[in-house]
């Protein structure tokens, strides 16, 4: 099976490509929300991590990228378990950049520390 085809059958994709309203599932593979923003500099393709539109409640989520296991076509896979992606923080908005298929790609110059 090629490297880019994972166990269950679904490609895996660059950050850049990561599908637009994807669902994000925690480690269990429970489904706690969907893309909403890509974070980071694609001019030096820098993959900082997702803001996510969690299933409950209105407000996005910041998910660092460092959480993120693996992206494909269907959807980015974390290793949070289902209380830490309770716990994710909510995202600051930074920069806007449009995607194609309307999705968005929000540029953050700086992560936060710790």
């Amino acid at each position: 099976m090629p490297e880019d085809i994972v166990a269950d059958g679904e490609e895996q994709v660059a950050w850049m490509m990561t599908p637009y309203h994807a669902p994000v599932l925690d480690q269990e593979g429970s489904e706690f929300g969907t893309t909403a923003s890509l974070l980071g500099d694609e001019a030096s393709d820098i993959f900082h991590g997702l803001a996510v539109k969690p299933n409950s409640g209105h407000q996005l989520l910041e998910l660092e990228a460092a959480h993120v296991v693996k992206i494909t076509t269907r959807a980015v896979h974390t290793d949070l378990s289902p209380e830490e992606a309770a716990a994710l923080p909510a995202y600051q908005q930074e920069r806007w950049y449009h995607l194609g298929e309307g999705g968005l790609f929000r540029k953050r110059p700086e992560w936060r520390d710790g």
